[in-house]
């Protein structure tokens, strides 16, 4: 009797593993699946790049030359690096939701869904996957870093980069978590088309909240792509001083710790994650 009630929790330890294993296993072949398309639509990669060059060059470039450096402590063109790099990382998060629903509608999920493991599990697959690609895209744009007056400090980049992959996980999780609620996709597309632009403007990311008008800065302040936007600004202010600009977020007239925005951001990835789970869990 001693025997069997030892072997007992040995044996259910031994069932655990596998199940763990296969979990890991479908959550990893979901972001494969996520890289090897973003291998594959190079074009389709190079034309969601575009955009942010262009608005980095063209329109940095033109009012470069009508903001004056001394508001914003640096030249626009730095200024507008780190909205940028939001607005690089945006398109592929937005892009993942978009997935999910037309999945669905295809009958693809289902097929999926009839794989042995968790359904909250190849939503975080799908989640991982997105922030990957995102993040690679945006590892992208940091190379014209040195275009932009930013030297090319490996533990700058370095910063940069893990900032990038933190905004990419919020935001991913965010769009997973509206794509599992809204049902149709005409409803999706217009509701991310009305939010997206309006949060990437209230985010800091062409001219500083400083000069928003105090309803705009309350929005803010609870705006995810304003704490990436900011974070992306403070890690630049600690390697390169010179190129630092102000007019970021406030709490009060205070600026928060650069360690508190980045929990911040992971918290909102984190916890619209574990909700977008729950609610995927749940049987159709």
């Amino acid at each position: 009797m001693t025997t069997l009630a030892v072997r007992a929790p040995e044996a259910a330890e031994r069932g655990r593993v596998p199940r763990l294993r296969r979990e890991l296993r479908a959550a990893g072949a979901l972001v494969h699946r996520d890289l090897l398309r973003l291998a594959a639509q190079r074009s389709s990669t190079a034309l969601i790049l575009l955009q942010p060059v262009l608005y980095l060059f063209a329109l940095g470039g033109g009012l470069a030359a009508l903001v004056p450096a001394a508001s914003l402590g640096t030249d626009y063109r730095t200024y507008l690096f780190p909205g940028m790099l939001m607005m690089t990382v945006q398109t592929p998060a937005v892009m993942v939701g978009i997935r999910l629903i037309t999945d669905r509608q295809s009958g693809y999920l289902r097929e999926l869904l009839m794989a042995p493991v968790g359904r909250s599990t190849l939503l975080v697959g799908s989640c991982l996957g997105g922030t990957l690609v995102a993040a690679v895209q945006g590892a992208v744009l940091l190379c014209l870093a040195g275009a932009v007056g930013l030297p090319y400090d490996p533990v700058l980049l370095l910063l940069l980069l893990g900032a990038v992959l933190l905004a990419s996980f919020a935001l991913t999780s965010v769009t997973l978590a509206l794509a599992v609620t809204l049902r149709g996709p005409e409803l999706f597309h217009t509701l991310l088309s009305l939010l997206m632009m309006p949060l990437l403007f209230l985010s800091g990311a062409f001219f500083p909240l400083e000069s928003l008008p105090g309803w705009c800065r309350a929005l803010a302040a609870v705006n995810p792509l304003a704490y990436g936007v900011d974070l992306l600004r403070r890690c630049i202010a600690l390697r390169a001083p010179d190129q630092a600009s102000g007019g970021g977020l406030s709490w009060a007239g205070h600026q928060p710790p650069l360690a508190l925005e980045a929990g911040l951001l992971l918290a909102v990835g984190a916890l619209t994650l574990l909700w977008a789970g729950r609610r995927f869990g749940r049987p159709e």
